[in-house]
């Protein structure tokens, strides 16, 4: 029986937190003048419902008096992403799987994707790092009509890879949870070191149904195997 794990992207595959944390932070700082301590991003990523970074930073935003409207807080967050030329934070995330290893993985299990980043945000680090063939299928914001916590597109994931294959979602926010909870596809939950709040996180984590919480992707196909024998 074909066995697949679908990946989030940011915060299991990418150290985000000098990209899109670091994003929100200086994104708020920009339009409010006040600054965000990571764990005050964290506890809103634990509580659950803004899994999109852009209304998180407009939700921190009005927080401290200011109501900035939606289109406008993607541009700066955009203009300080991506930079002039692919010099932005999006040039400080840090790949976090081992060479060779997602490799060695794909030899065994079909990998597939499921992020709330967009194509293009997500093409810029797979291109970078060279390892778009290792994922089909790939689903990102702009392929749902509802992200996280929906099921939309693990669904969507589940469809492609036929009814009877065995899955595992592999996440790091209690929306990445919902989700797979909604679709009923186990999940497994990271916590990579250094994460702000990181005890907080796993528990957030484990009380919204993760089997099993890690702190280093590597670990996942051993669990796999548990879930799986």
């Amino acid at each position: 029986m074909d066995t697949m794990i679908v990946f989030d992207v940011d915060g299991v595959l990418v150290d985000v937190r000098a990209s899109y944390r670091a994003a929100i932070a200086a994104t708020v700082r920009e339009l409010t003048g006040d600054d965000v301590a990571p764990a005050e991003i964290q506890a809103y990523k634990n509580l659950g419902g803004y899994n999109n970074d852009w209304l998180l930073t407009q939700r921190l935003c009005a927080d401290r008096g200011m109501e900035v409207p939606y289109p406008e807080v993607v541009a700066r967050f955009h203009a300080l992403f991506f930079g002039e030329a692919g010099d932005g934070l999006i040039a400080r995330e840090v790949w976090l799987p081992r060479p060779g290893w997602l490799a060695a993985l794909a030899a065994r299990h079909r990998l597939a994707l499921f992020t709330g980043r967009s194509r293009p945000e997500l093409a810029v680090t797979l291109g970078r790092e060279g390892c778009a063939g290792l994922f089909d299928p790939v689903v990102t914001s702009d392929d749902v009509e509802r992200g996280k916590p929906a099921p939309d597109g693990l669904l969507a994931i589940r469809a492609a890879a036929g009814e009877r294959a065995r899955m595992l979602f592999v996440g790091d926010t209690v929306d990445d949870a919902g989700s797979a909870a909604a679709a009923g596809v186990p999940f497994v939950g990271v916590v990579p070191p250094g994460t702000a709040s990181a005890e907080a996180s796993r528990r957030a984590l484990a009380a919204a149904g993760a089997i099993a919480v890690l702190a280093d992707v590597h670990e996942v196909e051993r669990v796999a195997g548990e879930v799986w024998r």
